[in-house]
């Protein structure tokens, strides 16, 4: 195959440079995959002003696609079958494997953050991309491909929920409803929460939490008040921290109630000041989440397909490659009432 492609890369601060390369014929255990969507995620914005912060893998790591052709070995996919990006299953040999903590294979955690042996030389800001078979997961039929391109950061947040081990019937705050929030309250209703409060300062993101079914959506100003009114002052059982600002760690840890839990999804980019005291005299559980294993992306597609989470009300924009810089780079200025966009390599229908 030699048909022309494109893929952009981050070549320095706010800068984007976009190469062509040829169809590649798949090696040994390898997949070539025609793009059909990839999502922008925060990360890719934090990379995009940053110039070097991300490995070149990562700068577009929310992917579906159909795929064109398999090497050699490749016995999990064929040509045709729709998959999206995420990771293998625990490799059994590395260290955590042979200590007996497969969860957290140091290979799945290497290939989630694109600096494994194998991973591609850029990400999916392309129209095609060639990976490892580990790293494609077939989608079922009855996600449509919208959906699957939002697998990837339902995948997130499903792996946080199962680490926070909800109890049926808790009363759950979700910090921010960006996509990373959207999907945590909705995968955290389906474990069982009993309810759930939602802090966002934008309109738009709180429209489409109603949207999805949850009643109790704030602005962050009336959190406090809404807390008292549900709880009498006691506090949350779990606070899930999903906007990933400095600042909120400690407002949002006080939220917890005594011996509750605080899971944290959001990623800040610089240091926190929290109170240690506070946090070891009030006994809380705090639970650090990142990425997700091969389980998580199985587990919230089938979570899709009963109805039980919702993903395409998070879409609200598609755009072209020739579209992403200025995207970016209205993500990154805070003003944008987006909540998920989309990029389609290879043009739109």
């Amino acid at each position: 195959m030699s048909d022309a492609q494109r893929f952009l890369s981050v070549s320095g601060p706010r800068t984007l440079e976009e190469s062509a390369f040829t169809s590649p014929e798949p090696g040994p255990g390898r997949v070539v995959v025609d793009i059909a969507y990839t999502g922008i995620c925060g990360t890719d914005v934090h990379g995009y002003t940053d110039g070097s912060m991300l490995p070149p893998a990562v700068f577009g790591h929310e992917w579906a696609g159909t795929v064109r052709s398999v090497g050699e070995g490749v016995s999990l996919v064929a040509p045709g079958d729709r998959v999206v990006g995420g990771v293998g299953p625990a490799c059994g040999h590395c260290g955590q494997c042979l200590a007996g903590h497969a969860k957290n294979c140091d290979v799945v955690f290497a290939e989630a953050n694109g600096v494994d042996e194998q991973a591609p030389d850029h990400g999916a800001f392309a129209t095609q991309v060639e990976v490892s078979q580990r790293r494609v997961i077939p989608v079922p039929d009855a996600l449509s491909d919208i959906d699957a391109a939002l697998v990837e950061p339902a995948a997130v947040t499903f792996h946080a929920v199962r680490r926070a081990s909800i109890e049926p019937g808790c009363l759950a705050v979700v910090v921010g409803a960006g996509p990373i929030g959207l999907l945590t309250a909705q995968n955290a209703r389906a474990a069982g929460a009993g309810r759930i409060i939602i802090s966002e300062p934008s309109e738009p993101r709180r429209a489409t939490a109603r949207e999805l079914g949850f009643e109790d959506v704030v602005e962050p100003d009336e959190l406090q008040g809404r807390m008292d009114a549900v709880t009498a002052g006691v506090g949350a059982d779990i606070v899930f921290e999903c906007a990933g600002v400095p600042t909120l760690l400690q407002s949002s840890a006080e939220l917890v109630r005594r011996g509750g839990t605080l899971a944290l999804l959001g990623f800040p980019l610089s240091e926190s000041t929290v109170s240690y005291a506070d946090w070891q005299q009030r006994e809380l559980t705090v639970i650090g989440s990142l990425a997700y294993n091969r389980e998580d992306f199985v587990g919230v597609m089938r979570l899709v397909e009963q109805g039980s989470i919702s993903l395409a009300p998070l879409h609200t924009g598609t755009i072209e490659l020739s579209e992403v810089k200025d995207m970016l780079e209205e993500l990154d200025s805070g003003q944008s009432t987006h909540t998920k966009v989309l990029v389609a390599p290879r043009g739109q229908d």
